[in-house]
């Protein structure tokens, strides 16, 4: 049987029997992910849509009350945007580019996280996590009616991993018992906890930060703005800080820092939490409690995602703490990556040694993301009277000292990492924009076709800014621009030079660029960023 583990939001795929449960021997699969939260079926609509087959194992048959992740970023809608499932995230979500920074009642500064113009999407959105689930189920169902080669299978649990070095056998239990499948590879994305991680002797190395925050949603009508505000040392939290967002359905989340030494148990219960959101929110603001949870902060890793035959993706990989939205978003990336690199490699077109990469590249974005959030943690909660003096005297200046502003860390927010030495990395023409350097994402800008960053992606293409070039006898497409010298494209891909050339990954990395290149240039660019 099955264990219930949560109350699921939405019943999104019920527990039906599969073939593979009536099959003499055990039938094997292409990809079977573990885990059906957003990593898990961001990964089989990233794989479906390019045409591998692929099969999801959830244990449960939905998603899990509780909106858990809230903040999505840029870069996470853009990868949904390629897959075809950002626009009701963006409809429904609540948008907000701005952020406020107060200490004790009085605010000390603002910043702006897209203060620029020629962008399709927004710095952020707030949309609780059942949401963001739903909307890709329900992109992936629309895409198994056009075909898409996917398969989600509800109350499907796992009970053992055994790898190999061209498979991996599963055992799976349901509610009408268990059942054996195989893989020729399998994609972890069960989460902080990992059955999969423990099953196969994995661990995760990293730091448990000793403060506590108390996480209340709460569904008020209120005239706060839709923006990020955090308080350090308020009145309603005094000694710690709160950091308020607003939610669809009217529901706003709260965080209130607690400290280290606390009763767990005590701290979740009404007669505790009701007065502190009350004192934050004002006498006769009315409020109803939605979900009530305390968390600690934790940066943690594993040290390989790869392990042959199996990866790791999102938590199950690497966790950091909520201040700065990076744990969902940098799963998404982990998506972005590894999915276009399996498909080369199940389809032919790349060797093994492509899969590799995905291991260099997005371990080198799980350190940024811990590096950043470790900051925060140690800003927020200092353990010595240096830190706690420092801190003071950053807040002191801050109000009145633009330069300060950078230092004061209440959660750098989540921004994609630039895959810098990368071996996949081509030739980089230094004379380009830095912002647009060989390893960076698509910055996204107007052109007269529509938004860049729906031109491009889902494939090796060639951006051609100005530039007659053509490559002979390379299977690329080409994406061609004509700008002015004020154009928002010139600015972001040309810089003070005249023409430029770049070579863009499925993933919408860039992979290389040039001026002025030949065929030969991009075909040896190409091949590096195949894996060689």
């Amino acid at each position: 049987m099955v264990d219930v583990r949560y109350e699921t939001a939405f019943t999104l795929y019920p527990y039906e029997r599969s073939a593979d449960q009536d099959a003499q021997s055990p039938a094997r699969h292409p990809v079977v992910i573990v885990g059906g939260g957003p990593v898990g079926m961001g990964m089989a609509l990233e794989l479906g849509l390019k045409n591998v087959p692929c099969v999801v194992l959830d244990d449960h048959d939905g998603v899990g009350v509780g909106s858990r992740a809230i903040c999505f970023a840029k870069r996470t809608l853009e990868i949904c945007d390629r897959m075809g499932a950002a626009d009701p995230m963006v409809d429904l979500g609540v948008v907000w580019n701005v952020g406020r920074v107060f200490r004790d009642e009085r605010q000390i500064y603002d910043f702006n996280l897209l203060p620029e113009e020629g962008h399709k999407r927004p710095a952020f959105i707030n949309l609780q996590q059942p949401y963001f689930e739903k909307f890709l189920v329900e992109r992936i169902r629309a895409a198994q009616a056009e075909g898409a080669p996917i398969e989600i299978r509800g109350k499907n649990r796992v009970l053992s991993v055994d790898s190999h070095d061209d498979h991996v056998v599963l055992e799976v239990d349901t509610p009408e018992g268990p059942y054996r499948m195989e893989a020729d590879y399998m994609v972890a994305c069960d989460g902080a906890r990992s059955p999969v991680r423990t099953m196969l002797g994995h661990d995760f190395t990293g730091r448990v930060f000793e403060d506590n925050f108390l996480i209340c949603d709460v569904k008020m009508t209120a005239d706060f703005p839709t923006e990020r505000w955090f308080w350090f040392d308020p009145p309603f939290n005094r000694g710690q800080s709160v950091l308020l967002h607003k939610q669809p359905d009217d529901i706003w989340r709260i965080d209130f820092q607690l400290g280290w030494d606390i009763d767990r148990k005590a701290v979740v219960q009404p007669e505790y939490y009701m007065p502190k959101v009350q004192a934050m929110l004002g006498e006769g603001v009315e409020f109803e409690p939605e979900w009530v949870s305390v968390y600690t902060f934790q940066c943690m890793s594993m040290d390989e995602y790869r392990h042959g035959r199996v990866f790791f993706a999102g938590d199950s990989a690497h966790q950091v703490s909520p201040f700065g939205a990076r744990g969902c978003n940098g799963g998404i990336q982990d998506v972005d990556n590894l999915g276009w690199k399996l498909a080369a490699v199940i389809k032919g077109e790349a060797g093994e040694r492509l899969l590799d990469t995905y291991q260099e590249e997005r371990k080198h974005g799980a350190d940024e993301n811990i590096l950043n959030s470790s900051r925060t943690t140690d800003f927020m909660t200092p353990k010595t009277e240096i830190a706690k003096l420092f801190r003071e005297s950053v807040l002191d200046l801050v109000e009145h000292t633009d330069a300060m502003r950078p230092l004061v860390n209440s959660g750098r927010l989540s921004v994609p990492c630039v895959y810098d030495g990368s071996s996949l990395n081509g030739a980089d023409d230094a004379s380009l924009p830095q912002r647009t350097r060989v390893g960076a994402t698509l910055v996204d800008a107007p052109t007269d076709q529509g938004w860049l960053i729906d031109r491009i992606g889902g494939r090796f293409q060639l951006f051609t800014v100005n530039s007659e070039f053509k490559p002979e006898g390379l299977d690329l497409d080409l994406v061609d621009v004509i700008v002015a010298p004020d154009d928002l494209i010139a600015e972001r891909y040309l810089g003070g030079a005249e023409q430029a050339v770049y070579l863009i990954r499925p993933d919408q990395v860039i992979a290389a660029r040039w001026v002025n290149p030949t065929t030969a240039d991009v075909s040896a660019a190409l091949k590096t960023a195949m894996g060689g």
